[in-house]
Parts: C-alpha cells; sequence; structure tokens
C-alpha cells in the first residue's frame, strides 16, 4: 500500500486492518503545518480505528471517502496529497470488505506490517538521504539541525556537498513545475555554516563495545563503516596504503572541485569516534588477514575501491612509452604537486569525470593545447553535465565519434596518435548507442603526450587470497546484496571494490550498511537482513514516481545556482571553482521544496 495506490498479492491479507495501520503511519509522519491534513488525518485514522473495533456504521465509509478526498485536495505536501489514495481505492474497489466489517461487528486482529517514509528524491539517492527533511531545516535557518539529519547517514557532508554527481535532483519532482531544488548545494551550505561557526560536530561514541574492527582503505566506504561503527561503540582501526585519507577522492578529484582541506577536516571527524588510521600499511604486503585474526580483530571490513586503470586496448599502450601515462596515475601525481608529463598538447582519451578531471588539470599545469576524445557524442558522455560545461569554458577541444587505434612514438617518447571515425550504432547494454567503426576513416593526431581515462578496474586480489573470498571475474568481491557479507563471515566489504566504480554517495553508503551488519555479527553471531532491508529494495524496483494528479499550484521560480569562478580566472590554479551561498540564498532555495514525502508499507 503507497502513494499511488495498492497492489494485492495475498487475500488472506485484511484491507479494512491494512488501511488502519496506514493511516496510523500518515498520522505520525503529519508535520502539522496545515490543518487539511493534520486534522484530516487524525479524523480518517479515528474512523479505521473504530471500523476495526467493530464500531463502525455504513455513513462512516462516506465520511471516510469525503475527508479522503478533501486532505488529498487541500493539504500542501504529499503526506496529505497521497496518503488518502489508497483508502479512496480501496472505498471504490473493495468497499465490500468495509461493509462486512461493519456487519460483522466484531474486532478484527491486529496484522504485522513494515512502513516505510520516501520521496522521489530520497529514493534516488544511493544513500537514501532524509532530504526534504534537512532541506526543511535549511529553510527554517536551522544549519546545525540540517546537518545532523544529514550525518544519520552521510558522515562526509561537505564532501558529499561538492562532488556528488545528484541524482536527487536530477529526480526532484519539482521539476514538473520550473526546475528541480539545488539540494548539493544546500548540503554544502550546512557543512560551511559549521566550519564557519568554528564549532566542533556534536559526534558522540556509542556505549563502548569489546570487540574491534579491521577496515582496509581510507576511502569513503571505509570512512563511513568506521564511523557508524563509532557511533555504536565499536573501535576500529584502518589501513590505508596512502599517507592521507579519502582514497580516490583525495587523489583522483582535484583541489579545484573539492580541497583536501574539507577532506581531511571530515576524516578527522571520523577518528573522534574512536577510529584510528594507520597510513602506509600496504595490506597482503605489510599485513595479512592471518595477522589481523591474531591482533584480535573480530570483523574486517574491505573498502579498497577501483584504484587502477582500464584498458584502451590500443597497439602501443603497454609499450613503456615516455609521455604516456593513465587518467588514475596522472591524477595521483598531480595531487601529489607534480607536473607528471611535459609537452604543450595533450590528448585525454575518455567521457567520464575521470577524463574531465585530467583535461581541466592539464589546463591548469600549463598545457596549451588539451584536446579530449570520445568514441560516442556529448548526448552519451557519462561525465557530470556541469563538468563537461566548465571544460568547454575552460578551452578544452572536444572530439566526438573518435576512437584511439595506435600510439605513435619516436625514440621512445609519444609523438600521436592514430585514431578512427566512429558512427552510432543500436543501443547497448547500457542503453547508450554503439559506436562503430566507419572503415577507411583512419587519421592520426600528433600531440606531446596522451592520457587514456577510460575507466578504472579493482584490485581485489591484490589485497585478499583469492583462495579465501569469492573474486568475480570482473576482480571485484562477491558478497551479500544486503549484509555486505562475503563467503567468509567474518569479512564485509562495499564501494567500488563490489559494484565497480560508483558514485562516492554510493560507496558511504556501503560503508553504513555494512557497520550495521557488522554489528549484528560481532553480536549474533550472523547478518540477518530486516525486513526494512527488503522494503527498501521493494521501493526501489518502483524507481521514480510521481502522484497520478497534477501539481500543485506553484509559483514559477528558479534554481539557485552557487557562484562560480569565471573560466580566465580559475585556470590559473587548482582554488576552489565553485562559492558557497549565503544563509538568505540557501533558506530561499529551500523554500521552493515541495516536501514530497510519501509513505509505503507492506503486510509481512
Amino acid at each position: 500500500m503507497g502513494w499511488d495506490g495498492l497492489f494485492i498479492h495475498d487475500e488472506s491479507v485484511d484491507l479494512v486492518d491494512m488501511a488502519r495501520a496506514y493511516m496510523d503511519q500518515a498520522q505520525k509522519e503529519s508535520c502539522g503545518q496545515c490543518f487539511p491534513c493534520r486534522l484530516g488525518v487524525k479524523a480518517m485514522s479515528a474512523i479505521l480505528d473504530g471500523l476495526c473495533a467493530g464500531k463502525g456504521a455504513p455513513a462512516d465509509l462516506d465520511r471516510l471517502e469525503s475527508l479522503a478526498r478533501f486532505v488529498s485536495r487541500a493539504s500542501r505536501c504529499d503526506i496529505g496529497q497521497t496518503t488518502p489514495r489508497p483508502i479512496l481505492d480501496l472505498l471504490t474497489h473493495r468497499r465490500q470488505a468495509f461493509l462486512a466489517a461493519i456487519e460483522a461487528k466484531a474486532p478484527i486482529a491486529r496484522g504485522r506490517y513494515v512502513a516505510q517514509v520516501t520521496a522521489p528524491c530520497i529514493n534516488a539517492c544511493p544513500s537514501h538521504l532524509d532530504i526534504p527533511g534537512y532541506v526543511e531545516k535549511i529553510r527554517d535557518g536551522r544549519w546545525d539541525q540540517a546537518l545532523s539529519i544529514i550525518r544519520d547517514d552521510c558522515c562526509l557532508p561537505g564532501v558529499v556537498g561538492r562532488v556528488c554527481v545528484r541524482p536527487c535532483e536530477f529526480n526532484c519532482r519539482r521539476q514538473k513545475l520550473d526546475e528541480g531544488i539545488a539540494i548539493r548545494a544546500l548540503k554544502r551550505h550546512a557543512a560551511d555554516m559549521e566550519l564557519a561557526s568554528g564549532r566542533e560536530a556534536p559526534l558522540v561514541p556509542g556505549p563502548a563495545k569489546e570487540q574491534k574492527v579491521a577496515i582496509i582503505g581510507a576511502g569513503p566506504a571505509g570512512l563511513a563503516c568506521a564511523y557508524h561503527l563509532g557511533l555504536r561503540g565499536y573501535k576500529s582501526t584502518i589501513f590505508e596504503v596512502l599517507n592521507e585519507p579519502g582514497g580516490m577522492a583525495a587523489v583522483g578529484i582535484p583541489d579545484y572541485r573539492l580541497p583536501r582541506r574539507i577532506l581531511r577536516g571530515e576524516a578527522n571527524q571520523v577518528e573522534r569516534l574512536g577510529c584510528e588510521i594507520r597510513y602506509g600499511v600496504n595490506v597482503g604486503v605489510d599485513v595479512t588477514l592471518d595477522d589481523l585474526k591474531l591482533q584480535g580483530y573480530g570483523a574486517i571490513f574491505v573498502g579498497v575501491g577501483a584504484p587502477a586503470a582500464s584498458k584502451m586496448r590500443c597497439e602501443g599502450e603497454d609499450a613503456g612509452y615516455e609521455c604516456f601515462m593513465t587518467g588514475v596515475d596522472f591524477l595521483r601525481r598531480v595531487a601529489d604537486g607534480e607536473r607528471p608529463i611535459e609537452g604543450d598538447k595533450l590528448l585525454i582519451i575518455g567521457g567520464g569525470n575521470v577524463a574531465m578531471d585530467c583535461a581541466r588539470s592539464a589546463l591548469r599545469l600549463g598545457f596549451t593545447d588539451v584536446n579530449l576524445l570520445y568514441r560516442r557524442t556529448r548526448a552519451e558522455m557519462p561525465a557530470d553535465l556541469v563538468e563537461i560545461s566548465e571544460a568547454q569554458e575552460e578551452g578544452i577541444k572536444f572530439h566526438y565519434l573518435v576512437a584511439p587505434l595506435r600510439v605513435i612514438a619516436a625514440n621512445g617518447k609519444v609523438a600521436g596518435l592514430e585514431c578512427q571515425r566512429m558512427e552510432l550504432g543500436e543501443p547497448d547494454a547500457s542503453g547508450r548507442r554503439r559506436p562503430v567503426a566507419i572503415e577507411g576513416s583512419e587519421f592520426v593526431i600528433e600531440c606531446d603526450a596522451i592520457v587514456p581515462a577510460i575507466g578504472q578496474v579493482c584490485v581485489v586480489d591484490c589485497v585478499l587470497p583469492p583462495d579465501e573470498v569469492e573474486i568475480s571475474r570482473r576482480n571485484t568481491l562477491a558478497t551479500d546484496d544486503i549484509t555486505r557479507q562475503t563467503n567468509q563471515p567474518y569479512i564485509f566489504s562495499g564501494g567500488d571494490c563490489v559494484t565497480g566504480p560508483a558514485p562516492l554517495i554510493a560507496a558511504l553508503d556501503a560503508g553504513k550498511n555494512a557497520a550495521r551488519f557488522i554489528e549484528q555479527f560481532l553480536t549474533n553471531g550472523r547478518s540477518v537482513p530486516e525486513d526494512g532491508d527488503h522494503m527498501e529494495r521493494l521501493i526501489a524496483r518502483l524507481g521514480v514516481f510521481y502522484p497520478r494528479e497534477k501539481m500543485p499550484y506553484a509559483d514559477a521560480t528558479k534554481k539557485l545556482r552557487p557562484p562560480v569562478m569565471a573560466p580566465e580566472v580559475r585556470i590559473r590554479g587548482f582554488d576552489e571553482v565553485e562559492g558557497g551561498v549565503s544563509p538568505a540564498q540557501a533558506a530561499e532555495e529551500a523554500a521552493r521544496c515541495l516536501r514530497c514525502y510519501r509513505i509505503a508499507m507492506a503486510a509481512l
């Protein structure tokens, strides 16, 4: 039973009792900011309580229907607008069940149900942040309360507020009126306000537990796991091969998008919860799984990401030519303050965010002719649209429908790249049209350096013995989809090393969920999905959802766009390109939120 009706899979479920339970949940979620919902939902709930107690009358059904239509029509937000709908469907298509309950004049036994509150933006967010909740607090000027809501699910609000790929915004229901809410900018605003205030985040570890957990990798997944374990009172130790926290977020995202001080500061907050980070430790070389078990760690979380570069399958890419470097290595060395390759004309191959980061970093390093080659068109590019637009503003040259064939070298150094023209054929498994080579269209681009940035791969087999854990053909770790547990019960995993390259927020969600099931394992010796986990999956399968009726009336407004440094200024260095917004701007933007909460319930 949900925001737009109901599915009946089992006729043994008492629909009258389930309607009562659904409206009880609606009453709990009603915010009370408008009278139709606050009073109407309460009255509907009282009628259903009476029916289930054996005290109903036929006239109650007419009153229930009238109230449902009024609440749905007059309420300001989706709790009031959508929760009456399954009741109306029941009264239309299953009215006889209500009449039979009235005629029986006997109490109805209460069933077992699981309910979940969601919204289009919450559903789209991999970590299911309560977005309308924290947006509402920002509207009221309570950035501290907004941060508290964000930190229930996300331990890196300032990081995510800068680099998240914003699936929530692309699924914002406000788009049906004008433009979606600037959710990422609002999240960053809350984090920036805390920094400006000089306050420490109000983080308190849970009651201390005896068991301790080892975490491999201080990337987003590992930090999130440590954070949520700390809130539960568990001490953890992170073993990190780099010399700073953040994993690929630290050495793969340039400072002009994510200043290192933001990432380091939020990692320090994870340490405040009882986590120790040991840097420069290569698990699998410096320390093994057996060593960790002997040191008394009751569980291990693996969050090693996808730090290696994918191959182009291009002749000459493995020849070791000077001035040929993968995008992953290029960005890592740029993060260390180097200019890793020399020259003026650079070719970047790829269409994702890593390719954009390489191209834009190259400009800031002094390359005067930066070219990006992509085998499809701009419409198929997986990179963030903002990244593409800003790269073009900065003067990067885009070459579409071009694929590399052969690296050309002279005296052991890159001199050019033989390419081939492409055209788009039928869609492939990703849904994008497949690039097809045009015979006889080969040509050569002369250049000083080449940086392929076409994807990343996992290196789990370098960390964990393949004979102890199940590793897929993609070199990812096989885990239970919900519990994140491997075939070794004490080993859990999450993030890119399980899914392959995915958004940073998805890694945070994986670490958060793993912490919950690690606690189960340490407490009970096993990890078992809960009813809410299955409910979450059911809602996810329903996808983006909108109510049947037209959108409520609202004045057309423009989406907040944070200030961005001028292209001719920003390419001079690695200073942060995008700025923050003022409290007044944030409050005005937050007020655009339609509070699209809705309730889903399933019988158990």
